[in-house]
This record gives structure tokens, sequence and C-alpha cells, in this order.
């Protein structure tokens, strides 16, 4: 009788082995990989929702949970070890947030080399620094108010034409616009708009208590000397637009407006470059994308100003005829990125002020530098449709007149103000 061994153990198959095997050695990694990914996503369309960055970080925390454990779990079955990995996984992306997007600037503010003279509370809400030049001799009865550029560029005290305009009996306001310098920021960045600013100047011309007033825009201030007058005709007597912004930018959105960032030498891109070769900006600009209010909360104004100092003092000699020489005298006051970055979009929006200018006989000086990075036809714009205004080009000049040609521009202002040129 024949009898059949039998073997003490049953074989496994192999296949499902490898399968268990395989499903480990992808799914971990997975997890691994796509919950940090999940977790910067979640961030960003969270911050759509809010700007509070601590909601932003519990939705990104939730969703790098949900999307490195389901796949861990899926590998492993085992609740201990996900736990583990998760939590792994977790800390390393904190830690590394913690160190790249959430570690401040460290960029010295720059210090105004002057105390304003004052400030005005207006019923719109700003809080304005300002600077006065008391007119010297017979007082005119005309005030002059100078417009800084930028948007969010202001100077810091006095310059050469604003004390020769007092010598001549003008008083002279120049303020920081809302936003820049020391004036006030606002908490809300998306406040920044071009009407909020006109109606700014409007409250400072009823403030100091002119029925009439000279303006003195450059570049972005002469677009919103422009926009004054579109909207308050009767309130101008004269203006002087020096290097002038695009007069109304829906216009130039399909056109070469001219770009300083076009002029800059290698050294200066290099060096801006190293200025935004940072996490934690490259992190800010996807916020602006997705809502300016929580890029606001993630970098303050107090930490991303200086950054935008720095920047511009990189920038400003191609801004001049000789983009590779230093520039002196440079303002230290301190620019609003937020006012800058938010009016500039905000522009886009505006109704179109032309209409309303080719119908105001304000007599109208219009300065440009010859070599200017400025498309020439934004001068020639407001020349064109402007019908009292009058168009000079200053040789030897770029976009910062007074830098360059400081006699040429002083003579032109003062003998287009006063009449004897």
């Amino acid at each position: 009788m024949t009898t059949t061994t039998q073997l003490p153990y049953q074989a496994v198959p192999v296949k499902p082995r490898r399968r268990r095997v395989l499903l480990t050695v992808v799914l971990i990694p997975l997890g691994v990989v796509l919950g940090p990914i999940a977790a910067a996503a979640a961030f960003l369309v969270t911050a759509t929702a809010t700007p509070r960055i601590p909601l932003l970080l519990a939705a990104a925390l939730a969703a790098l949970i949900v999307s490195c454990g389901l796949p861990v779990y899926g590998a492993v079955r085992r609740r201990g070890v996900t736990a583990a990995v998760t939590a792994a996984v977790s800390l390393i992306t904190s830690l590394a947030a913690f160190l790249t997007v959430f570690q401040p600037f460290d960029v010295a503010a720059p210090q105004p080399r002057s105390e304003p003279t004052g400030y005005w509370n207006l019923p719109t809400g700003s809080r304005l620094a300002y600077t006065l030049q008391r007119a010297q001799g017979t007082p005119r009865p005309t005030p002059v108010i100078v417009l800084h550029g930028g948007p969010g560029t202001p100077g810091d005290g006095p310059d050469p034409v604003e004390r020769a305009l007092a010598a001549r009996g003008y008083d002279v306001y120049a303020y920081d616009q809302l936003g820049s310098g020391r004036s006030n920021r606002l908490t809300d960045p998306t406040g920044y708009t071009v009407a909020r600013q006109v109606a700014d100047l409007e409250a400072v011309r009823v403030r100091i208590g002119a029925d009439r007033v000279v303006l003195l825009g450059a570049s972005w201030g002469a677009t919103l000397a422009a926009e004054y007058l579109a909207a308050h005709p009767d309130r101008v007597t004269r203006m002087v637009l020096t290097s002038p912004g695009v007069l109304w930018a829906p216009a130039w959105q399909d056109r070469e407006e001219g770009d300083i960032w076009d002029r800059l030498t290698p050294a200066q891109e290099r060096g801006i470059d190293a200025l935004e070769a940072s996490s934690r900006l490259a992190a800010w600009s996807l916020l602006m994308d997705a809502d300016p209010r929580a890029a606001h909360a993630l970098v303050p104004d107090a930490e991303l100003d200086p950054v935008f100092a720095k920047l511009l003092a990189i920038a400003a000699p191609a801004a001049t005829c000789h983009p590779g020489l230093p520039l002196k005298n440079l303002p230290a006051s301190l620019p609003g990125f937020y006012s800058n970055q938010l009016t500039t979009e905000d522009q886009l929006t505006v109704p179109d002020p032309r209409p309303a200018l080719r119908r105001v006989r304000v007599p109208v000086l219009i300065l440009r530098g010859a070599c200017d990075y400025k498309n020439p036809a934004i001068a020639r714009e407001y020349r064109d449709v402007l019908p009292n205004a009058t168009l000079r080009t200053i040789a030897g000049a770029g976009h910062i007149i007074d830098a360059e040609q400081p006699h040429v521009y002083r003579r032109a202002v003062t003998g287009f103000l006063t009449g004897h040129p």
C-alpha cells in the first residue's frame, strides 16, 4: 500500500506578494511627494476665500494629512505606520516652510533725510505726511502741489525746484501719497485705487484752503494730475507734467509702453535676481494672484517696503541716459510696494479721461527727456489730447530730468509758471 507524504507547510503564491511589494514601493513615495504638493495647493486655493494665514495653514495641513496618509495606508494597511510616516512628512514640510516661506526678509529700511512739516488727517481716511515751502516776498494766490511718481515712490524733502518756486512767491506743498513714504498704509491693500488718490488730492486742496491749485506731476504723478484735471477741471490753473506715465492705461495694453527693466545692465540684473531669489517672495507672488489681502497678511508693508526700496536703488540708474553710472542723491524715503502694485493694476479699470480732458483749456507744459525709456508717443498723447499743452524735449536727460539736467529743468518749470521763460 502506497502512502502520500504531506508537506508541513502550504506554498504561498508568488504574484500577490510581488504585487504587495510593488504597491508599497509606489504608494509610500507617492504619499510622501503628494502631501507637500497638496498642502501648497490648498494654501493657495484657500487664499481665494480668506486672507487669514492661520486658516490657510490649517487647510494646508489637512490636505497634507489626507494626501499623504491615504496612499501610505493603502500600501501598509497599518494605522501606526501610516500615522508615523504622515507625521514625519508633516514635520519636515512644516520645518522647510518655516525656514523659507515664513522666514522674514532682513533688509534695513531707508531713513528719510528730513522730517515732514506735518500730517493731514483727511475725510477720505488717509493720513498723509507733507512738507511746505512757504512763499517768500509777495505771495501768489495759487499754491503749488507736487505729485510724486511711482505709484508709491515719494521724495523725502524739498528739492531745488520747490525752493525756487517758493522764492518766486508760491506756497509749495509736497505730500507722500497714501501707502508710501511717511503716510499711512492700508490694512486692506485692495483699497489702493486711482479714485482714492484723486479723492485724496481734492481733500488736500480743500484742506489747504485753495480755490485753485498748480499741479506738478512726475511720471505716475502726471497721470494722477491728468485724472484730477478730468474730474475737477475748474480747480487747476496750470500744470507741469514731467516724464509722464500713460494717460489711460487700457489704451496701452497692446502697445510697447517702455520698461525700465529693459534698460538694466548685467550687473543690475544680477543684483535684482539675487534680491528676488526667495521662496518667500515666490509664495508672496502666488498669493498676490490669489488675493492681495492674503499676500499682505503673509508679507506686511514693514517687511516688503524696504525690499522695494533696495530694488529701486539698484534699478534707478537705468532711468537715466547712462544706466551703468551710479545715480547720486536718490530719495531716502520709504516707498510703498502695495500702493505701487495695486494702484497700477487699478489703472486698467478706470474710465477714459481723454474726452473730458479735450474740453479743458488749462495751460500745460509737458517735459520729456530725450532718452527717456518711456515710449515718446506717451508724451505726445498728452500734447494732442490737452488743447493748451506744449511738449518740450530735454536733451541729455532720461526719465529723471531733474537729476540729469537740474538747471534746465528748474528754469523750464519756473519760467512756465511765472510767465518769464
